[in-house]
């Protein structure tokens, strides 16, 4: 077994953005311990700068920061990338982990934190951000159609405007149809094994998924089983 297999060989990129001199000092000596490409950013504002320039792989962000703060910044670096992002915060309370979901983010961290807790989950976007999905050719079924390779999915012919985590969401489930999926089987097909005790990350974008999938449709596509977790049916279930 090869010791260094944490570190990535083709030096991945990843946006540092942070006000706090102790915070990016510490992520910077962490992550380029294990091989990371790394640029710092103490604004937002800099931050879409250098993302313009220099497109990372993946962007770390604190949420309070001056000139625009992180869900902001989280908005903006969404339209232009479909890069993961890590969202630092020291509000803990589910009101700011929906917001920064909603927002873009795939993935919220209350400070303090662990170095080695913040690494897995950096290793865990890495491998399910987009440029890092197999090739699957297209999943047909039902009523949707998925391109694996294009990371295009349509649904009655009419084509779905996701983030990535949404497109991750329904290939799981399109990989899975008829089947009661619990939360916590979702949580870590999707955002790994470290999210499997924070359900608002499925509340979030299931509703979003929902809404757009279904989009006026009289028939549900995803559906509640109470207490359990969801069951997606390709073919759509009449709404009641």
């Amino acid at each position: 077994m090869n010791p260094s297999n944490d570190r990535l060989p083709d030096h991945r990129r990843i946006l540092i953005v942070d006000d706090e001199p102790q915070i990016t000092r510490v992520l910077r000596t962490s992550l380029d311990a294990h091989g990371y490409d790394l640029r710092v950013a103490n604004d937002g504002d800099t931050a879409l700068q250098i993302a313009r320039d220099w497109p990372p792989d993946l962007m770390i962000t604190d949420l309070s920061m001056p000139v625009m703060d992180g869900l902001e910044l989280c908005r903006h670096f969404r339209q232009k990338s479909k890069a993961p992002i890590i969202v630092l915060s020291v509000k803990g309370e589910e009101r700011t982990k929906v917001q920064a979901l909603d927002a873009g983010a795939d993935d919220y961290v209350t400070k303090p934190f662990g170095i080695n807790e913040l690494l897995a989950r950096v290793r865990a976007n890495l491998r399910r951000a987009p440029q890092d999905e197999p090739v699957g050719g297209v999943i047909q079924d039902g009523d949707f159609r998925i391109d694996l390779d294009g990371h295009v999915a349509h649904v009655r012919d009419r084509e779905l405007k996701l983030t990535p985590k949404e497109f991750d969401l329904l290939v799981h489930f399109a990989h899975n149809p008829h089947k009661v999926l619990t939360h916590r089987k979702l949580l870590s097909a999707v955002w790994g094994g470290h999210s499997t005790e924070q359900p608002e990350y499925l509340r979030v974008f299931i509703g979003q998924l929902r809404k757009k999938i279904e989009d006026k449709a009289s028939v549900s596509y995803i559906l509640t089983e109470p207490w359990v977790g969801y069951r997606f049916e390709p073919e759509g279930v009449t709404a009641r």
